[in-house]
């Protein structure tokens, strides 16, 4: 295995995009090998690397790490943006998981029929506006300070500016009631490893198109339509 990371996953987002997100704002270079053919996927099925035959994988300090949420805690653990003690941490999870079901309604939408992602597309901005952002708004306004949790940088800020950009490129105006997230966007865009991983031409994929979803539909053998939420 070489120094830097090396994750196996899909020419595009999925989930191995916030593995992405957070190996960039720690800093860390990774190298990626993209799954175009079933014949990659069974390579890495046969020589016992997809502890549970799937991905993600990623292979990090000597070891093939499976399970998006393992591999994401192991990260944010190694560069020091899982808080300062079991509280944070614990605050860190909380808010983790809100932003992984807010991105969970988003991440199935490139595999719905027509009629379906019409509906879903109102399903991910109701969420967003009346369960998940009026949260997240009332934890910086009270918190008081510019991140989610105690006064560092952390995973969970990481993840939150994540989906707020994927609501975005639904609903670009999706932020107006809630002047916290707005200037929390702009704070967060502003360190300098996120800036660089959002500029053209970084290893952050784009919004999923046709070709994304035909290759993972081929390489896993899907052949049914995903159901909405």
């Amino acid at each position: 295995m070489s120094g830097k990371p090396k994750l196996y996953y899909f020419d595009g987002r999925g989930k191995m995009e916030s593995i992405r997100w957070l190996l960039a704002a720690a800093g860390v270079e990774f190298e990626e090998e993209f799954l175009e053919t079933r014949d990659q996927y069974e390579k890495l099925l046969q020589g016992g690397s997809l502890m549970f035959q799937q991905v993600p994988m990623v292979e990090i300090d000597g070891m093939r790490m499976v399970q998006t949420r393992a591999i994401l805690s192991y990260i944010a653990a190694k560069y020091n943006l899982y808080g300062k003690d079991l509280k944070e941490r614990a605050l860190i999870d909380t808010y983790i998981g809100g932003t992984d079901d807010l991105m969970g309604f988003i991440m199935i939408f490139p595999f719905l029929s027509a009629e379906d992602k019409e509906k879903q597309l109102a399903v991910i901005v109701q969420k967003a506006t009346s369960r998940y952002f009026p949260v997240y708004e009332k934890v910086l306004k009270d918190h008081g300070q510019g991140f989610l949790v105690g006064n560092n940088f952390s995973w969970a800020d990481v993840h939150l500016l994540e989906a707020i950009l994927m609501v975005e490129e639904k609903k670009s105006d999706v932020l107006s009631g809630f002047p916290q997230l707005q200037a929390f966007k702009a704070r967060i865009s502003s360190i300098p490893t996120i800036k660089k991983f959002l500029e053209p031409g970084s290893q952050r994929k784009p919004v999923p198109d046709h070709k994304y979803v035909e290759t993972v539909r081929r390489v896993l053998r899907m052949y049914y339509d995903v159901k909405a939420n």
